[in-house]
């Protein structure tokens, strides 16, 4: 995770919903921030891994790979360890919500979300 002041915070989302992407970035928006979004899960990693984000914003139903599995794959990493995750999906469920953290996610947000409850979990996981 970056703390340097000066290094702008860097989210990466991975959500197959272009509308949901800019919900996201509208939330979010900070001038210290900068946004990159992939629609699919083979994306989604390989950007995690070149990009090597503060944090990726994941959702499970994906095409391609779904999000456990970038998930899975993102913590296999030495560098992947170091991002933080926030799940954040349309399956709200106690099961799903226990399996992200069993995953390896560091924070679960159901969908539909509140922009304040996503401001508060984001804020959580990345620090100024």
């Amino acid at each position: 995770m970056n703390t340097a002041k000066d290094k702008d915070q860097h989210i990466l989302v991975v959500e197959d919903s272009l509308m949901i992407q800019r919900v996201i970035e509208i939330c979010l928006r900070q001038p210290a921030r900068q946004f990159d979004q992939r629609r699919d899960g083979a994306s989604g990693l390989a950007a995690a891994r070149d990009l090597n984000p503060d944090l990726m914003i994941l959702d499970i139903r994906l095409p391609g790979i779904d999000g456990w599995e970038v998930l899975r794959q993102l913590r296999s990493t030495e560098d992947g360890k170091d991002v933080a995750v926030l799940v954040v999906t349309g399956q709200g469920d106690t099961e799903t919500r226990r399996r992200a953290v069993t995953e390896g996610a560091d924070g679960f947000l159901s969908k539909p979300f509140r922009p304040d409850d996503l401001r508060r979990a984001v804020d959580l996981l990345v620090h100024d």
